[in-house]
């Protein structure tokens, strides 16, 4: 077997569980199936730093110690946002040599200072995805997915994240057993899909400040197969459909229909990635009638049809019609 190093970049303000989560990862594949990762720890000085928590972590070597791992991850944290010179340029230097680059949450933002995401699919924590846009046009910024593979390049979403692409790693290297071990020890998901949206509808747009406003808002999430038209949701919470509309884009930020589109797109991947329900069954439980409706709203939203995203990210086998 060939045991495959893991350096996992520190600097000080780093969030501990972007380090902490992969490393649990790792570590427990290589006591599952010893000799298969060597994981080690460094920094620029080696002298021991404090996460943005407050814990103290000490490196375990120096970064110019470190001899050319096969995978260099680099978690995220408040000390990405005024990144190090120095730290920059070793990643410009090193970087190349890893064979495989990976990122949790902000670390993407110092892989895209260093250089080393241009051209590259990538995303970060969804608060931080239009920096990243901004700041290095030529990173392709993806804000939905908790994370995205691109060749050698992997990088993922915020904090929790870093353990779903770390345990999709260990899947790819050792096989699914070992990942699903490690994952049931961890008492985690085996595989959340990498185009998992980062937060909900729900956790999108704002919370209402009106509680019949907050009800219609649950209703729609509860029942995205009703008529989810503006005058029937104005109906449900007793204003015109007129007074309706504004006070709900008012008050979550989006308008009523960009609510129930999100809602419904989220249900049936859903369905569609936990189920083994037809297309046409998930169509109807989603709210769109029929499969052509939900073939366009997938192909508007997602670049891809409902087969192809099932095919794609569905562990469950689809039930055959009799």
């Amino acid at each position: 077997m060939t045991q495959r190093t893991v350096l996992v970049v520190l600097f000080d303000g780093v969030q501990s569980l972007d380090v902490t989560g992969p490393v649990e990862v790792f570590t427990g594949a290589e006591i599952r199936t010893p000799g298969s990762y060597r994981i080690r720890t460094a920094s620029l000085d080696g002298a021991p730093l404090r996460t943005s928590s407050g814990l103290t972590v000490v490196p375990d070597q120096t970064l110019a110690a470190a001899s050319d791992p096969h995978t260099l991850l680099v978690p995220g944290g408040q000390g990405t946002r005024r990144p190090d010179p120095d730290l920059v340029a070793w990643l410009r230097a090193h970087g190349p040599r890893a064979s495989r680059l990976v990122s949790v949450c902000t670390g993407a933002i110092l892989l895209a200072a260093a250089g080393l995401l241009d051209g590259h699919r990538a995303t970060t924590h969804w608060a931080y995805c239009e920096k990243l846009a901004r700041d290095h046009p030529a990173v392709d910024v993806d804000p939905d997915p908790i994370y995205v593979r691109d060749g050698h390049v992997a990088t993922s979403a915020g904090v929790t994240s870093g353990i779903d692409l770390a345990l999709a790693l260990v899947e790819e290297d050792l096989g699914r057993d070992v990942a699903l071990t490690v994952a049931r020890h961890l008492v985690v998901f085996l595989r959340r899909p990498g185009n998992q949206a980062q937060f909900s509808a729900q956790l999108a747009a704002q919370t209402a400040r009106r509680a019949p406003l907050r009800e219609v808002q649950q209703w729609i999430t509860e029942h995205p197969e009703d008529d989810l038209s503006v005058e029937a949701l104005a109906a449900r919470a007793t204003l015109s459909p007129r007074h309706f509309a504004r006070a709900f884009q008012a008050e979550t930020g989006t308008t009523p229909g960009r609510y129930v589109d999100r809602v419904r797109l989220e249900h049936a991947r859903r369905l569609l990635e936990d189920t083994g329900e037809g297309v046409e069954e998930v169509s109807r439980a989603s709210g769109y009638g029929t499969p052509e409706a939900m073939r366009r709203a997938f192909l508007k939203a997602l670049g891809t049809t409902p087969a192809e995203y099932r095919r794609r990210f569905s562990p469950a086998p689809v039930r055959q019609p009799r």
